[in-house]
């Protein structure tokens, strides 16, 4: 099967390429630099494309192909989002229907640019909490209806206009072919397409597959020798997130793909940052995977790469705004230059100071969360951006002075941000706003002033890039006497200082 199947493909590329520059220009290929790495790295811009993904291709060629061996005047697609805006594209410039149906979850933006690209040609039927739900409720339309389906992978149609994108990177570089790729992996069309098309043209060249830890369904098939189905995905890297390869998919996949990686979310937001750095680029989370990869199989083999000439795919950019904080927060854990680390403290005025003197002095501290939960012992979790060497020497010192501590880095409540606090425990609290110069050991300034007269009850800092440091800090006090020494020494320190208001402590002590 799988050598008439790449018969057909191969045929069937050329056909595309006369057909898909009607909707869309070639895409540039740029050189790029990450930081401290000695390969030589070009990134393809499919996030500059018509939809600001690399879906228009394949989505295209599909309608047009379809179109013309039945006369459909009607399509019926399902997607996540960037195959639905390459659908409806292709529908407005052949003037025909679509049908087009996502799940109810689907980003505002992406339902959004399919109304935009397919205007009267569109109809968006919103159904279902998953692609596969969304996949379910179209393939029964069209065994109802008779309609045409267009498959977002799993179609020679499909992979031949997605293989140009390969066919252009060829064509740039004819006296000098790349020595390894690193593809992302959803459904298998794109993988597929381009590391075939790039072994017809490279035979030496290194394909890598790029699957999120949790989305790996086509590691998994070619590992069985059948497609399989995941019983479920994670879907922050949404438009990878796909229970099961397709057949033909898995076909290509199984002959042209030398090796897999596999990634998780903290990585992939690792490599937007990268991104970001390098270039001012920010891809959504899928876009960023083949770079999510390169990253982790440079670390994993030291020297394998060095002096290589290495490609990667932006393959889009359709992200929701309000994703971005999330990545931010992961970046630093998944380029490993950030942990969380719980401790167990005295839970005495102090203590949190003693430790940052004796263990942090010289450590760069991202974030604190804290709540008292004891009378006795204090939980205190500590974010630290550091090297390797620097985390090793840090949790060397904690465990020669017999201090308790975990990396928590990857723990749920770091996660969701969870300060867990007991306010009957709390002695005549004080919650502040606190500001304060976003500079090394300010904060720590005004913990060794105030250490003497006040204990830390609750304590919710991160760094946000900004200037000034913000903090929520819940203060007590043994005395009326420490107390006002407290805002005398807060008076007179660079620190500024607003009280949270009178309804916010309530419903703060109703915890």
């Amino acid at each position: 099967m799988t050598s008439d199947l790449l018969e057909k493909f191969y045929a069937e590329v050329p056909k595309a390429k006369k057909e898909i520059y009607n909707v869309g220009e070639p895409t540039p290929l740029e050189h790029i630099e990450l930081h401290d790495t000695d390969f030589d790295l070009y990134i393809k811009r499919e996030d500059l494309g018509p939809i600001n993904a690399y879906k228009w291709r394949g989505s295209y060629n599909a309608v047009l192909n379809h179109h013309k061996n039945t006369g459909c005047d009607t399509i019926v697609a399902a997607s996540a989002g960037n195959h639905a805006q390459g659908v409806a594209l292709a529908a407005r410039k052949l003037g025909i229907q679509a049908k087009i149906y996502m799940p109810l979850a689907a980003p505002m933006m992406k339902q959004r640019a399919v109304e935009k690209h397919g205007g009267d040609f569109v109809e968006l039927i919103l159904t279902g909490d998953t692609y596969n739900e969304a996949g379910d409720a179209a393939k029964a339309y069209v065994k109802e209806t008779g309609y045409t389906y267009i498959h977002p992978f799993d179609d020679v149609y499909t992979m031949a206009g997605q293989a140009l994108i390969a066919d252009e990177v060829i064509n740039e570089n004819l006296d000098a072919p790349f020595d390894y790729v690193f593809l992302q992996i959803g459904g298998g069309g794109m993988a597929g397409a381009v590391s075939a098309w790039l072994k017809k043209h490279w035979p030496h060249i290194k394909t890598i597959g790029v699957e999120g830890t949790n989305q790996a369904s086509m590691k998994a098939s070619v590992e069985t020798g059948e497609p399989i189905t995941l019983d479920s995905v994670d879907t922050f890297c949404d438009g990878t997130a796909v229970t099961r390869p397709g057949d033909l998919t898995f076909e290509v996949c199984k002959n042209s793909i030398d090796e897999f990686v596999t990634v998780t979310n903290e990585e992939v937001s690792a490599a937007i940052q990268k991104l970001w750095n390098a270039k001012r680029l920010i891809p959504e989370p899928s876009g960023a995977m083949g770079v999510a990869g390169l990253c982790k199989y440079d670390e994993e083999n030291k020297g394998a790469l060095k002096g290589k000439k290495v490609l990667c795919i932006i393959c889009g950019a359709n992200m929701d705004f309000n994703k971005l904080s999330l990545i931010a927060g992961q970046s630093a854990v998944g380029s490993h230059k950030r942990r969380y680390y719980r401790l167990q403290l005295p839970e005495c005025e102090g203590s949190l100071l003693n430790i940052l003197e004796a263990h942090f002095k010289d450590l760069n501290v991202s974030e604190f969360m804290y709540g008292k939960v004891d009378e006795k012992d204090a939980w205190q979790t500590i974010a630290i951006d550091a090297t390797t060497e620097e985390f090793t020497s840090l949790e060397s010192s904690l465990n020669k002075a017999g201090i308790a501590f975990e990396d928590i880095s990857l723990h749920e409540d770091i996660r969701y941000k969870i300060i867990n606090y007991n306010p009957a425990l709390f002695r005549d609290p004080v919650f502040l706003n606190v500001k304060f110069p976003e500079r090394k050991g300010a904060l720590r300034d005004l913990l060794r002033a105030v250490s003497p007269v006040a204990n830390i009850c609750y304590f919710n800092y991160a760094y946000s890039g900004e200037v000034i440091g913000r903090a929520l800090m819940g203060f007590e006090f043994s005395s009326a006497e420490n107390k006002d020494k407290f805002f005398n020494m807060i008076d007179n320190s660079v620190v500024n200082i607003t009280p949270v208001s009178d309804e916010a402590q309530k419903r703060i002590l109703r915890h």
